[in-house]
């Protein structure tokens, strides 16, 4: 998405992209919890310095940097206030690819300890040659270990998969 590239890339140029990034969701909280927002800034009935003014106000009151600002004033001029969750996931996307940064999903059967997520974490990391992101979920249906996505690879470590492996080694023997 062209305008979650350009935001990265200035972000990235003025060495701030992570501030910049969570400001900008920092917004997207607002808009996404306020339906009278969300509705004010999608209408075409709101004249854009008036959409603008708002806009000032709520950045000012969370202490937004002008880069996030700008930005959003951008989104509002080419009436694209609808597709800011949309956006913001792009944007963020986009800036973690551009530090090297990677996000994994990653299910387990049971609750992983701080060192078992730690050593998932650096394993990924190793095995992608990315800083690892991870964002943790349970899933009951896996007998034990865990399965972790990044990007479109999956990393299967459960032991559903360890079994079948170790069952088809045996039928080779």
């Amino acid at each position: 998405m062209q305008y979650a590239k350009a935001f990265a890339d200035i972000a990235i140029a003025q060495g701030a992209p992570q501030t910049a990034v969570k400001q900008l969701a920092d917004f997207g909280e607002a808009f996404a919890e306020s339906a009278e927002l969300r509705n004010f800034l999608g209408s075409p009935a709101v004249e854009t310095q008036v959409k603008h003014r708002v806009i000032e106000k709520i950045v000012a009151r969370l202490g937004t940097s002008r880069i996030v600002r700008n930005f959003l004033f951008v989104i509002l001029d080419h009436h694209r206030a609808h597709m800011l969750p949309e956006i913001i996931a792009a944007v963020q996307e986009v800036v973690r690819q551009g530090q090297g940064i990677a996000e994994a999903e990653v299910s387990s059967a049971v609750e992983l300890s701080s060192a078992q997520k730690a050593e998932l974490a650096r394993t990924l990391s190793r095995l992608t040659g990315k800083k690892i992101e991870p964002k943790y979920s349970l899933d009951p249906e896996l007998l034990g270990g865990a399965i972790a996505r990044v990007g479109d690879t999956i990393y299967d470590g459960s032991l559903r998969s360890r079994l079948m492996e170790m069952r088809a080694r045996l039928a080779e023997e």
